[in-house]
């Protein structure tokens, strides 16, 4: 499940918030004050992807919520929302252990983009816990050392960029599910987006070039047309 908390006092942005991310299909716990969304985040056992909190809340504030949630989890992804003249509360918010912060006003685009950008991230990272931390992910004929960043098939290294590697770690990490362009731009080059959807396309080509026993022909990095790619054993 894609769960999120949302700690917001001012009723229209936070019914906004939720609405948005709703129809993401995110699965959303809404809060009006500090206190409460602290005894949600107890109750549940901090069993949330992603928390959302506002700075200025009354009971307990945003930063307050962001130190004590990373004190017992390390994991959650936590954005905090600030006013535009709080330059500082961005700073704090990132010392407190926050992981990105969204300026008001802001679009659903940019609620979206950076919420997206981080359940990623959070999905990823618990891909790897789920494989009891282990430093190699195993892929029929394919070893992928997440420590060494190195790549084997059939126990033969194969030179990956670091680009590369990050694309491939992400096939790993979702096997068999599609991948759109813009899914792999985001999770490679988060917000330095330099290039364009294209420039997915001409990496998937190298890395076919490397890794396919033909690679007019792949079989591993699979083409979903109109769509993206996926990852087939």
């Amino acid at each position: 499940m894609k769960r999120i908390i949302v700690a917001e006092d001012e009723s229209v942005i936070r019914e906004f918030i939720v609405i948005n991310l709703e129809r993401a299909g995110y699965q959303v716990t809404e809060c009006d004050d500090g206190l409460k969304a602290w005894e949600v985040l107890e109750n549940s056992n901090f069993d949330f992807e992603i928390a959302i909190f506002d700075v200025m809340m009354p009971g307990i504030d945003g930063m307050e919520l962001c130190k004590n949630l990373r004190k017992k989890s390390s994991t959650i992804g936590i954005i905090i929302l600030t006013a535009k003249s709080q330059e500082m509360d961005k700073i704090s918010g990132l010392m407190h252990g926050a992981d990105d912060y969204i300026v008001k006003p802001f679009s659903p685009s940019e609620l979206m983009a950076r919420v997206d950008a981080l359940y990623r991230r959070v999905a990823v990272n618990s891909q790897i816990k789920e494989n009891n931390f282990k430093e190699i992910i195993s892929s029929g004929d394919f070893l992928l050392n997440l420590v060494r960043r190195t790549l084997e098939k059939k126990g033969k290294r194969i030179n990956l960029t670091k680009n590369e590697f990050q694309i491939m770690e992400y096939f790993f990490s979702n096997p068999g599910q599609i991948l759109s362009r813009e899914d792999i731009l985001n999770h490679v080059w988060e917000h330095d987006q330099s290039g364009d959807e294209k420039i997915i396309d001409v990496n998937v080509r190298r890395l076919r070039m490397k890794i396919e026993d033909d690679p007019s022909h792949p079989t591993h990095i699979v083409t979903a047309w109109g769509s993206g790619y996926k990852w087939q054993n």
